[in-house]
């Protein structure tokens, strides 16, 4: 018997995803486990793995479509099954869908509403739910299961008992068909118990408002000037604005700008570039050193607001005992901010090697939902691009984002003499609900003595 296949949710916040490619096409016998297409949710690129085995008999949303959640993509089912999109194949009943943690694998679970029992036989149920059901005249064909494809145990009947509004069996079982809520159904029989007359005069204002209600005016296509080209936003696209406008909007934020002289980071980078290539195999970046030496400043009590975030509606402050440094991340459909987390138990080797795995990661499209978030602090790099300064926005719910500008020969005034140095902007950018002034100044201070002296870095 065919199943359905729908787009997961992946997140609190997600309410579409986007196909990118299908793995497995139709007709093909697909086993369970089996990669069968990967999608984008938010700014995360997935693999969808199939909950069981079958044939992939008709896919619905092809490659570069963009699904609303728990709407069906594709059918999996028997050899020569044939199913009639817009229709509801017979299924045995299955998991409800259920919201994916950040880290783990989406499956593929159906139906996309909560699970209701079939009718006789078909319903699945503990011994012990079928035993209080009965005492207590409850219908299982009316209980949401919560156990295993919809099972029903003793506590999803004490739940229902607890939770539903008195009713009888047939006006339960006629409002869970028609998705009538009975909490909104005002009962006629004794004791206010809900019949069925109750729930059919409950739907019937609904049906004549429907068949009356004026039509939606069908606006004509308006025709684009020459040269003007209208596309759709991606997925990814419409998190970074929804993220970018409750940032700006939320936090009321002032930047710091700071001047470091890089001569010594130059020369401690020139040292042990060799002695880390040699031991990870990769090259050390002034990035990570940068990284570090945000997380050991970090780690100070003074600065412990630096590494904080609001909570429950900005009325507590959630304080870290560690440092999980997101890094901005920029690719040609948009901005990910992947996540090194314990970066404060890091050497430097072992933050070159996590950098440099969520890096690439976010380069591919391979980033899993655990990479990109718990971040406690954020930087991001506009250097390589020859900026000198700029605002960056903070990656909520970090407390502040530290941007990172070109490093630029520049004459500087030293011991009453002019010398030429090799000069970054840092700009810190702090919600102001969190940190002060003062307090920011003091963090950028002392970030600024451990980069012009990084030896402390290799202690």
């Amino acid at each position: 018997m065919a199943v359905e296949i729908i787009m997961p949710k992946l997140g609190v916040d997600m309410q579409e995803g986007e196909i990118i490619e299908w793995k497995k096409q139709e007709g093909d016998f697909v086993n369970e486990g089996d990669v069968i297409l990967e999608m984008m949710s938010d700014k995360t690129s997935m693999e969808l793995e199939a909950e069981e085995s079958g044939y992939l008999l008709k896919i619905v949303h092809g490659n570069g479509a963009t699904v609303p959640v728990t709407e069906i993509i594709a059918y999996l089912g028997e050899e020569g099954e044939t199913v009639e999109v817009g229709a509801t194949p017979t299924v045995e009943p299955a998991a409800a869908i259920e919201e994916v943690p950040a880290g783990r694998q989406p499956v593929i679970v159906a139906p996309s509403t909560p699970v209701q029992p079939q009718e006789g036989d078909k319903i699945r149920a503990t011994p012990a739910a079928r035993k209080l059901a009965r005492e207590l005249h409850i219908d299982l064909g009316v209980v949401p299961g919560t156990g295993a494809n919809g099972r029903i145990h003793k506590s999803d009947v004490e739940d229902f008992k607890d939770a539903a509004p008195k009713a009888t069996p047939l006006a339960a079982r006629i409002a869970a068909d028609k998705g009538v809520d009975l909490a909104t159904v005002t009962g006629t029989g004794v004791n206010g118990k809900i019949v069925k007359e109750d729930v059919l005069a409950h739907i019937a204002p609904a049906v004549v408002a429907e068949e009356t209600a004026p039509k939606a005016e069908v606006k004509p296509v308006k025709e684009l000037p020459e040269g003007v080209e209208i596309i759709k936003m991606s997925p990814m696209r419409k998190a970074i604005s929804k993220g970018m406008v409750n940032s700006y909007l939320t936090a009321p934020t002032f930047t710091l700008n700071y001047d470091i002289d890089m001569t010594n980071l130059m020369a401690l980078r020139k040292q042990v570039l060799e002695p880390i290539m040699n031991k990870t195999g990769l090259k050390v970046t002034f990035t990570d050193l940068i990284g570090l030496a945000v997380a050991r400043t970090l780690m100070k009590e003074e600065h412990r607001y630096l590494n904080a975030s609001l909570i429950n509606d900005a009325q507590e402050i959630e304080l870290h005992k560690f440092v999980n440094i997101g890094i901005a991340v920029g690719l040609d459909e948009g901005l990910v901010v992947p996540v090194v987390h314990g970066v404060d138990k890091m050497s430097l080797s072992d933050f070159v090697v996590a950098s440099k795995d969520v890096i690439k990661k976010a380069q591919t499209g391979k980033l899993k939902g655990a990479e990109m978030s718990g971040s406690t602090f954020s930087i991001t790099n506009l250097g390589m691009f020859g900026t000198k300064s700029f605002n960056p926005i903070i990656n909520q719910p970090n407390s502040a984002i530290l941007g990172v500008s070109a490093t630029v020969q520049t004459p500087v005034v030293i011991d009453g003499e002019i010398k030429i140095r090799p000069i970054m902007a840092l700009c810190l950018t702090i919600d102001h609900r969190i940190v002060d002034g003062m307090n920011g100044a003091k963090f950028m201070v002392d970030l600024k003595n451990l980069l012009e002296n990084p030896l402390e870095l290799l202690i």
